[in-house]
């Protein structure tokens, strides 16, 4: 397990704040030399801290503003049918996010597409042909009260 000091919390704090600013932005906000920061974000690349860089993009500019949540249910728990599932979901591009969960339901998906049309397309001609799904539900996003890609990396990080 790694350990993460003050400086590292408040590095990875910023990084994630915006990456594309120059280390040196970075050393005058840590108060620390340029080499010193460089070194450590490489070490918080080579220990898995930091697993890559990405641009966020604006759903509503590229017209996937519509979010639902899936819940889909399993007919059977096999682990070839979960298997089989979790391959496949990963194929659709409207799915941004799918989770194995407790409960009701097997999996919670969240899908990005353009509106109600849309959705009902894909569930149509991609989510229900999957083979071994039971049932489905759909919540529909009305607002989004809080969305953030950030991890809090405070002090009870060891």
């Amino acid at each position: 397990m790694t350990k993460f000091d003050e400086t590292d919390r408040k590095l990875l704090e910023l990084l994630q704040e915006d990456c594309k600013k120059t280390t040196k932005e970075y050393a005058y906000q840590l108060n620390l030399s340029v080499t010193a920061v460089y070194e450590r974000i490489k070490r918080l690349e080579r220990v898995g801290a930091i697993t890559k860089y990405v641009a966020l993009v604006d759903k509503k500019v590229v017209k996937r503003s519509f979010v639902v949540l899936c819940h889909i249910k399993l007919i059977q728990h096999a682990k070839e049918f979960v298997l089989k599932f979790e391959r496949e979901v990963q194929k659709l591009p409207e799915v941004v996010e799918c989770y194995h969960v407790s409960g009701d339901y097997d999996y919670i998906l969240k899908v990005l597409v353009s509106d109600m049309d849309a959705y009902r397309d894909f569930m149509v001609t991609k989510l229900t042909v999957l083979k071994h799904i039971g049932s489905t539900q759909s919540t529909f996003v009305i607002n989004e009260v809080k969305h953030t890609t950030s991890i809090a990396v405070g002090c009870d990080v060891v």
